[in-house]
């Protein structure tokens, strides 16, 4: 038993919880339009709290046009492993004020769980690490390596280019990284799959300029109502994804209850779900299609105006085993050869990602399985994700002898990517005393 880490954990978890706050307040929000000087901001924050805790040769990563990552080190002891822990500091846009009920950048705790944007997504992922060093009194038994990125909610642009100009400093026996999540509040997990992703604009057109809605309307298509029909062509009546040659099948595993669903999404009542089979396989081993944005006049431009070309934002999640290059081409031939009326279809691919299944079996996963059913009291529920994290790939590639695990404090209510995100605050003590005592059985294990 490990009870003096557990111990410590708590005598910590105030400081961590300001910790946390602290890093909420720093609004690193890395998309186009928005300061980079608040992610450069963040970076050099969590440096500073990296060399607290005890980190050697805690600097800043840079890149050209590359928001910068964090990292540091503490030697292994003499034949000791040495494990790699990631995070990232930036985080998404908070979107308007109004639909956050206590201010994004502004902490706030309500029912312990504390509120605000990146409060679970990711900046629970720094807390965790700098926690689990300090409940070793800042000499972990094993070496430690962090890596905190800066740019992971833009799809880690640079990440490739980190890896190849730094490998060296980052190279680990076993690959920590603390941006999953639990299955519900109380219930850890060990992420053991993520889907991919690919996503694409298309624009449907069908005037060479827009024309009078009442003089044309009933015989020219405007290309707006192309574009819906075109779209609904994406799904079959029961909302599942018919876009043909697709990877998918059942995993087997833990599934939810409609129930479960609906109240972790907040799905209005009277909607249906859509898709088959079971609940988490519709999320970890089916593509999803999702349209997420459409270029269109807001409704108080609107003119009766037949317009001439309308675009859409569409993005597809891939199960594992998908090859990324065949499932879009597989989209943008469904997209071109769908078309209603005749209209014309241009297709501009954009993000890819790859999915990926993880090797869980030995020592790391030993250490940590063991780690959370002491620290959670409970066992660890292997799952898959519905989400994407491509890089977890390109560290498999550049690491093939280093086992990768993939942790986290947030769950399925955190709502991440949305407003009122937020963290179960003794979820995110129990995953750092977790990540403590898998450290220190990390130096029989591995």
């Amino acid at each position: 038993m490990h009870d003096d880490l557990i111990s410590k954990v708590d005598t910590l978890f105030p400081q961590l919880q300001a910790d946390l706050e602290a890093l909420v307040r720093v609004p690193s929000v890395s998309a186009d339009g928005f300061d980079p000087a608040n992610v450069r901001a963040s970076a050099n924050d969590v440096a500073a709290r990296l060399t607290d805790v005890g980190f050697q040769d805690v600097r800043l990563l840079e890149m050209d046009g590359a928001h910068p990552a964090v990292f540091g080190e503490i030697p292994a002891p003499e034949g000791q492993p040495t494990v790699l822990l990631y995070a990232h500091h930036d985080v998404q846009p908070p979107g308007p004020d109004d639909i956050w009920d206590t201010p994004a950048f502004d902490p706030t705790t309500i029912d312990g769980r504390m509120y605000g944007r990146g409060s679970s997504d990711d900046k629970t992922g720094v807390i965790m690490h700098l926690g689990a060093i300090l409940a070793h009194d800042k000499r972990p038994p094993v070496g430690v390596k962090v890596f905190i990125e800066g740019e992971e909610e833009i799809g880690s642009t640079h990440l490739l280019d980190f890896l190849n100009t730094y490998k060296e400093e980052l190279r680990s026996d076993a690959i920590v990284i603390a941006d999953a999540g639990t299955w519900a509040v109380g219930e850890p997990a060990l992420t053991t799959s993520l889907r991919g992703l690919v996503d694409c604009e298309v624009t449907v057109s069908t005037l060479s300029a827009g024309v009078h809605s009442g003089i044309f309307g009933g015989v020219v298509p405007d290309s707006l109502t192309s574009l819906c029909r075109l779209l609904a062509t994406l799904h079959d009546d029961n909302g599942e994804v018919a876009v043909p040659g697709l990877v998918s099948y059942e995993e087997k595993g833990p599934d939810l209850s409609e129930s479960d669903i609906r109240s972790q999404a907040g799905l209005l009542d009277g909607v249906n779900l859509i898709g088959s089979g079971p609940l988490t396989s519709r999320t970890w081993s089916k593509p999803a299609i999702s349209v997420l944005a459409m270029d269109t006049p807001p409704l108080k431009e609107a003119i009766n105006q037949l317009l001439p070309s309308a675009t859409a934002k569409v993005s597809m999640r891939l199960a594992p085993g998908q090859d990324p290059a065949k499932a879009m081409n597989a989209l943008r031939t469904h997209l071109e050869t769908n078309a209603p009326w005749g209209a014309r279809v241009s297709v501009v691919e954009g993000a890819t990602g790859e999915p990926y299944k993880l090797d869980t079996t030995g020592p790391a996963y030993d250490a940590f399985r063991a780690a959370f059913r002491e620290a959670w009291g409970t066992d660890t529920i292997d799952m898959g994700s519905g989400g994407s994290i491509p890089f977890v790939a390109a560290f498999s590639e550049a690491y093939p002898d280093a086992s990768i695990l993939l942790t986290g404090a947030g769950d399925p209510t955190s709502r991440i990517h949305g407003p009122n995100e937020s963290v179960d605050l003794d979820d995110l003590r129990r995953s750092v005393a977790a990540e403590a005592i898998a450290l220190r059985l990390m130096t029989r294990e591995l």
